[in-house]
C-alpha cells in the first residue's frame, strides 16, 4: 500500500486578496459597470447634457481614433469608454467584451477581431496571479513565472503600439496587423492556462498538458515552439526534483509533485524479520501521474534512487560524480536527459553492488548459509546429532532451546566449521509445526495443490527431529538479499534434509544390529527378510538424499554463483537467488504435495522399523545370559561357545514365533506398497517436471533392487 505524505504548503496572506490594489484586476474590480452600459434605454439629449456622447455620434475619423484608444486599454484587460468587459462571477474564464451599439459596424468588426486576444492577456494575467500561490507547487510557480515574463514582453509590445498611436502612426487596420501574430499564441497559452486551471492541475499534469498541446500544434511552427519553450521552463522545478534523487537519491519535494512517494512507515528492518517484508518492494514507490517524457524510463529513475538510498543507510558516499554535461534538460534531439539517468544508474548499480560483493562479502554469506543450512559441509551436523540426541527426542513443550544452542555451538566449535568467521551467527530454534503444516501455510509459495495438505492431520507427537531447524544472522544491507523470506526457504529444506539424514542414521543403526547377527545361521529366518528389508530402506533414503544433494542443490547452486559473479545490479542478485530458492525448493519436492506425502510416509515407515529392529531380533535369537556378550548391544559378535549347528537350532525354534515374522512382513508389505505407489506418480510427475526423472531412476532403481 502506497502510503504519501501529506503536504501542507504555506498559506497565502489574506490581505492579498482583500486589497484589490494589490492585484492585476482592480481596474475592473472598483468599475463594475460601464456608464455606457444602458446607453440604448437613454435618450441622446442625454449625453449631451454633460455626461458624454455616444461614440456613434462623432464621424468615423474620431471614432476610430476612440475604438484605438479603447483597444489599447482592453488588451491589457482593462475598459475603455466604449469596450465594456462582462465578468460571470464565480466563472473566472468566463470573460465576453461588448462594444457601444452605436459604434460604426466595420469598427465594431476590427474590435471584435481583437476580443479573443484581450481575452487571452485576462485569462494568462489571471493564471499567473492565481497559480503563483504556494499551495499549486513548483511547476505551476515556474510556468506562472514564464507566462509573466511573456505577458512582460506582451505588455511592451502594447506600450510600443500606443506610442506609435500617440505620434498619428497608427490606424486600426495597423493595429490588427501587429497584434494578429501573437494572437495564435496567446490563444494556446489561454487554452492552457483554462483547462489547467479547470482541472486543478500540479506537477507533472501540467508538463503533459503542455506537451500534448506542443504536438497538437505541429502545424504551427511559433506556437509549437513557445509551448515547448514554456515545457522547459516550467520543466525546471521538477528537474530539479529529479536531479536530486538521481544524483543523491534524495526526494526533496515540498509539493508532493514527484512521481516517486517514500512510505516512512517501512524501515529496513523488517527485512530480518517479516516474512512478508514490503521494504524493499514498496519503501519507494511510483505514484500517479508520470511525465511523459520519462515514461519509458521512469524504472530506471526508481532504481537509481533506491541503490543511493542503500548506500546512504550504509554511511557510504552516494554523490554522482559532477560532470559538465550533468544537468538535466528536456529538449533536444540527443535526448540528453536520458543519459544523464542512464549514467547516474549505472554509477549506483555498480557501486552497491561492489559494496555489498566486496565489503559485506555476499558470496562468502551464502557459501557459510549453504554450508550449514544446505548441509553443504555436514561434519558439524553429525557431532551436534550424537550430543543432542536425548534433547532433539524430547517433545517440543519439554525441548531447551538454550541447551541447543549450546550444544550447536559446541559442534561448531570442535568440527571443521570452527574455521569458519561466520559460524557465530549460526543459531538454532525449534518450529511449532510439522514441515507439511509449515509449507500449508506460506501461501506465497507456488504449489500445484494446497488441499492435499492442509487437510493433513498433524501427528499425535512431533519431537525436536521434526521441528528442528537453524537460523542465521543477516545485517543490513545483505537482508536486501538475504531476507527473511530468502531465509524461510533456507530452512524449508534444511528441515527437509536434516529429517532425511535423522532417518538415514537411525536406519544405518538397524543394519548394524543386523551386522552383529551376520555369522549366524538366518536362512530361512524373520532376521533375513529383516536384513534384506533394511538394505531396501537404506536403498531408499540414500537415493533420495543422493538425489537431493548431487542432483539438486549442487547443479542450481553452481549455475546461480555464476550468474551472480556477471549480475550487474542488486537486483539481478535478488533475481538469481530468489529464483534458486523456488528451483531448489520445487525439486526438493517440497512443493509438490502429492510426492511429497509419499516420501514422508516411507520415512515415517522407515523410522518405525528401524526403532522395532531391537526387538526383532531380540525376539528371533535366545542365547543363555551367561553367553551372552556383556556390552548389551544384542551381541553383535558371534559367541565362541556356540557351534554352527546349535546357533541354527536356536534361530529355527525362535524364527516360528508368528509376532516376530508378521511384524517383519508387515513392514515388508507397507514399505513395498508405498514404494511401489511412488514409482507411477514420479513416472507421470517426470513429463510436466522434467528433473524428477532423476529421481524416478534413483527410486526405482532401488524398487527393482528388492
Amino acid at each position: 500500500m502506497e502510503m504519501e505524505t501529506t503536504v501542507v504548503p504555506p498559506s497565502t496572506p489574506r490581505w492579498n486578496v482583500e486589497r484589490p490594489f494589490l492585484t492585476g484586476r482592480f481596474h475592473q474590480e472598483l468599475k463594475s459597470t460601464s456608464r455606457f452600459a444602458d446607453a440604448k434605454a437613454l435618450p441622446l439629449d442625454f449625453f449631451s447634457a454633460g455626461l458624454g456622447k455616444a461614440i456613434g455620434c462623432y464621424d468615423a475619423a474620431v471614432q476610430e481614433l476612440i475604438v484605438i484608444d479603447d483597444l489599447m486599454s482592453a488588451l491589457v484587460g482593462i475598459e475603455g469608454r466604449y469596450i465594456f468587459i462582462k465578468r460571470v462571477h464565480g466563472k473566472e474564464d468566463d470573460i465576453t467584451f461588448h462594444v457601444d451599439a452605436s459604434m460604426d459596424l466595420a469598427l465594431q468588426e476590427f474590435a471584435r477581431r481583437m476580443f479573443p486576444l484581450c481575452k487571452s492577456y485576462l485569462v494568462i494575467d489571471q493564471f499567473v496571479e492565481s497559480r503563483s500561490q504556494f499551495k499549486n507547487g513548483l511547476v505551476n510557480h515556474a510556468f506562472a513565472a514564464a507566462l509573466k515574463a511573456l505577458l512582460l514582453d506582451y505588455q511592451a509590445m502594447v506600450a510600443q503600439l500606443e506610442h506609435q498611436f500617440r505620434l498619428g502612426r497608427l490606424s486600426i487596420q495597423g493595429l490588427w496587423f501587429y497584434c494578429q501574430p501573437m494572437m495564435s499564441s496567446m490563444l494556446a497559452l489561454s487554452a492552457v492556462a483554462q483547462k489547467a486551471t479547470a482541472n486543478n492541475y500540479t506537477g507533472s499534469a501540467v508538463l503533459n498538458l503542455l506537451q500534448s498541446q506542443a504536438k497538437a500544434m505541429a502545424g504551427d511552427n511559433a506556437v509549437r515552439s513557445l509551448l515547448e519553450k514554456m515545457t522547459q521552463c516550467a520543466s525546471n522545478a521538477y528537474l530539479g526534483i529529479l536531479e536530486r534523487w538521481v544524483y543523491e537519491g534524495v526526494i526533496d519535494d515540498p509539493y508532493g509533485e514527484f512521481f516517486i512517494a517514500e512510505n516512512k512507515s517501512l524501515q529496513k528492518e523488517s527485512l530480518t524479520q517479516d516474512y512478508d517484508a514490503k521494504y524493499w518492494r514498496e519503501r519507494y514507490s511510483l505514484k500517479q501521474g508520470i511525465p511523459s517524457f520519462l515514461s519509458n524510463i521512469v524504472g530506471t529513475i526508481l532504481t537509481t534512487g533506491k541503490y543511493l538510498n542503500v548506500m546512504r543507510e550504509c554511511g557510504h558516499n552516494v554523490q554522482v560524480p559532477a560532470s559538465e554535461n550533468s544537468k538535466l534538460m528536456i529538449f533536444g534531439s540527443n535526448h540528453h536527459y536520458l543519459e544523464c539517468i542512464k549514467t547516474a544508474y549505472e554509477f549506483s548499480s555498480s557501486e552497491l553492488l561492489s559494496l555489498i560483493k566486496e565489503k559485506y562479502d555476499l558470496m562468502g554469506k551464502l557459501q557459510s548459509i549453504k554450508h550449514y543450512l544446505l548441509l553443504d559441509q555436514g561434519d558439524f551436523l553429525v557431532h551436534f546429532m550424537d550430543i543432542a540426541r536425548d534433547e532433539l527426542t524430547k517433545k517440543l513443550d519439554a525441548i531447551s532451546v538454550e541447551k541447543l544452542q549450546s550444544l550447536l555451538d559446541l559442534a561448531l566449535r570442535t568440527t571443521a566449521a570452527a574455521a569458519d568467521p561466520c559460524h557465530e551467527d549460526l543459531t538454532c530454534f525449534v518450529e511449532t509445526s510439522s514441515l507439511l503444516k509449515r509449507l500449508s501455510t506460506l501461501k506465497d509459495l507456488d504449489m500445484k495443490s494446497v488441499s492435499d495438505i492442509t487437510d493433513l492431520e498433524e501427528p499425535m507427537t512431533i519431537t525436536g527431529l521434526e521441528t528442528f531447524s537453524l537460523s542465521y544472522k543477516v545485517q543490513w544491507p545483505l537482508s536486501i538479499v538475504i531476507s527473511r523470506k530468502a531465509l524461510a526457504k533456507y530452512q524449508l529444506i534444511f528441515r527437509f534434509l536434516f529429517h532425511c539424514k535423522h532417518v538415514d542414521r537411525q536406519l544405518c543403526g538397524a543394519w548394524q544390529v543386523h551386522q552383529g547377527v551376520r555369522a549366524l545361521n538366518a536362512c530361512g529366518t524373520a532376521i533375513l527378510r529383516s536384513s534384506l528389508l533394511c538394505r531396501s530402506m537404506l536403498k531408499f533414503i540414500n537415493s533420495l538424499l543422493h538425489y537431493l544433494t548431487f542432483e539438486v542443490l549442487e547443479p542450481n547452486w553452481h549455475v546461480m554463483h555464476s550468474r551472480l559473479q556477471t549480475a550487474k545490479s542488486i537486483d539481478e542478485v535478488i533475481q538469481y537467488h530468489d529464483f534458486f530458492l523456488d528451483k531448489c525448493l520445487r525439486e526438493c519436492l517440497l512443493l509438490l504435495p502429492e510426492l511429497l506425502k509419499k516420501v514422508e510416509r516411507l520415512k515415517s515407515l522407515c523410522l518405525q522399523y528401524a526403532a522395532a529392529t531391537q526387538w526383532l531380533i531380540s525376539s528371533s535369537i535366545d542365547i543363555p545370559k551367561a553367553e551372552e556378550a556383556c556390552d548389551g548391544s544384542l551381541g553383535f559378535s558371534k559367541p565362541k561357545q556356540w557351534t554352527s549347528r546349535g546357533s541354527s537350532k536356536t534361530l529355527k525354534v525362535m524364527s516360528r514365533n508368528p509376532a516376530v515374522t508378521d511384524s517383519v512382513l508387515n513392514f515388508e508389505r507397507e514399505f513395498n506398497a508405498e514404494l511401489h505407489s511412488l514409482g507411477p506418480i514420479l513416472s507421470n510427475s517426470s513429463q510436466a517436471e522434467p528433473y524428477l526423472t532423476h529421481l524416478a531412476q534413483w527410486i526405482l532403481g532401488a524398487r527393482n533392487d528388492q
